[in-house]
């Protein structure tokens, strides 16, 4: 296993078991969010993981909404039942790399709400 799957399997293992009352409530302005990259997850309460992303800026990704919280509304899930895991990237060196966590991250887990999964390199 490499250090980059190595790494995706911890990020993984946060995003998707941390309890969900420590997740990050869903609102209309997503101010809690920090300024920093990251990869994070939407999940529903008792469905678990619906959708994995990567951002540059958590804070702006979800600023005129998310297509995961509109399929959420379609599949007529509570908006209290849904919430956000981040995981905070500081410093990311390449953004190749990101990528890559990205796609390890997805294969592994295949979100209901994720549409394409990328290849890993």
């Amino acid at each position: 296993m490499t250090d980059l799957q190595q790494q995706a399997r911890e990020i993984l293992g946060r995003l998707a078991f941390i309890d969900f009352d420590l997740c990050l409530e869903i609102d209309r302005t997503f101010n809690h969010l920090p300024r920093a990259p990251g990869i994070y997850a939407i999940r529903h309460r008792t469905d678990g993981l619906l959708y994995l992303g990567k951002t540059n800026d958590l804070s702006t990704r979800f600023n005129g909404g998310h297509k995961s919280f509109t399929w959420a509304w379609l599949d007529l899930y509570q908006p209290s039942d849904v919430r956000i895991a981040i995981e905070r990237l500081d410093r990311w060196g390449k953004a190749e790399l990101l990528l890559e966590l990205e796609a390890i991250l997805l294969r592994a887990t295949e979100p209901p709400y994720n549409v394409k999964i990328p290849m890993e390199r």
